[in-house]
């Protein structure tokens, strides 16, 4: 019986394979789009599936499309941080709050890996900001930047903690620094008690400053200086190398 079932299809593919082909392409990409908008952290495992099933199938524009393309946020990331989506998975925590990385043994890794995503290929379990699309670093998206600065000392926290790769560190640490050169976050400087006695010339090691001698004409601010002789080998050698650019003596 299955001999039989087996027979019918291969004979059912081979009359008709165009109408197959647009079926599973149809279809992968309705599975895509509803997987995306329900649960954009199962995107990945959707996208591997789907590129399965229509391995035979030549590359369309739509399915070679990454998942950064296809996100609603693109032009404005911030406003995905106050959408209904955003507040239903994180609530009121940090994007990270409850990720935890596999590792092996009981000692978690001193460092984060360097990217989750290396062309096609996609890590078992992506950072927080990877796993996301519509999550974007950008430094006008100020709610999500200030998760991942600490409200107590305004140091950015350090990605052993957040469990953000290494690529999305290197963007978080450079829209930090643009945002806070744009006045969009706050900088938080230690605070300098200045002391006047430190900056008055009433100490007692600061003596009062002379007043200015009366000089004659042709005679030297410091008497020592005209005790000084040159030696004649080092201003003969001088005068050779900057003879053009000396004045003629008088």
């Amino acid at each position: 019986m299955a001999a039989s079932l087996q027979r019918i299809g291969i004979a059912i593919c081979r009359t008709f394979p165009v109408i197959l082909q647009r079926n599973i392409q149809t279809q992968g990409i309705r599975d895509w789009k509803l997987i995306s908008s329900a649960a954009p952290g199962l995107k990945f495992r959707a996208l591997s599936s789907s590129s399965s099933s229509s391995s035979s199938s030549p590359p369309s524009a739509e399915n070679t499309e990454s998942p950064e393309t296809l996100s609603r946020y693109a032009d404005r990331p911030w406003e995905y941080l106050e959408s209904e989506e955003y507040i239903e998975r994180y609530g009121s925590k940090p994007v990270w709050a409850n990720y935890r990385r596999n590792h092996k043994g009981g000692v978690p890794p001193q460092q984060t890996r360097k990217t989750c995503i290396r062309g096609d290929k996609i890590c078992g379990n992506p950072c927080p900001i990877c796993r996301d699309p519509n999550i974007i670093v950008h430094y006008k998206n100020v709610n999500l930047l200030q998760q991942f600065i600490s409200p107590q000392t305004g140091i950015v926290h350090d990605p052993t903690r957040t469990g953000v790769c290494m690529k999305q560190q290197k963007l978080l640490n450079k829209a930090i620094e643009t945002a806070r050169d744009c006045g969009l976050l706050a900088v938080q400087l230690p605070h300098v008690d200045y002391s006047k006695e430190d900056y008055s010339n009433t100490h007692g090691a600061v003596a009062p400053t002379p007043a200015p001698v009366s000089l004659r004409s042709g005679e030297l601010w410091y008497s020592w200086y005209g005790s000084i002789k040159p030696d004649e080998r080092e201003l003969a050698r001088v005068k050779r190398i900057y003879k053009d650019y000396l004045k003629p003596d008088v």
